[in-house]
């Protein structure tokens, strides 16, 4: 894979983690100059399917062209975008259910950004902004 073809869709992969999780979010997935070597897995047709670095999966790329995160990719949009765009901010009740994988209940939501719509992708944190994990909204903003 060229190096050129590689910086041509880390670009265009921005622009789509703008649009889907907002202004910054491409930035705070792909920055440039990273210490963390990309690494793109592509499909069979040519399509990137899952971005990856050393510390583990940022995103995977679906079909209908949205971003499906990672815990990586999580923690990296927490760490550049001002609460609470992209998060669910959840009490610390709820820990242990969301770290060993279970689904967040609308009841322990504090928190949530007003712009989720049902299937967006978001990350699970605590009000301290410690990523709990990542997943994709049933509810709206307004339902949870």
């Amino acid at each position: 894979m060229s190096d050129e073809l590689v910086t041509e869709t880390i670009s265009e992969l921005r622009t789509i983690a703008n649009y889907q999780f907002g202004a910054g979010a491409g930035m705070a997935l792909f920055p440039p100059g990273s210490a963390d070597t990309v690494t793109i897995r592509w499909s069979t047709g040519g399509r990137p399917r899952q971005v990856l670095v050393s510390t583990g999966r940022l995103v995977s790329f679906g079909t209908d062209g949205r971003f499906t995160l990672g815990l990586v990719g999580g923690r990296r949009l927490v760490h550049t975008l001002s609460s609470p765009t992209a998060r669910v901010i959840v009490g610390e009740e709820s820990d242990r259910f969301i770290r060993a994988g279970r689904n967040v209940f609308a009841k322990f939501v504090r928190t949530v950004d007003p712009a989720i719509r049902p299937k967006d992708d978001l990350v699970v944190v605590r009000s301290d902004d410690t990523v709990l994990g990542v997943g994709k909204a049933k509810l709206s903003a307004e339902g949870m």
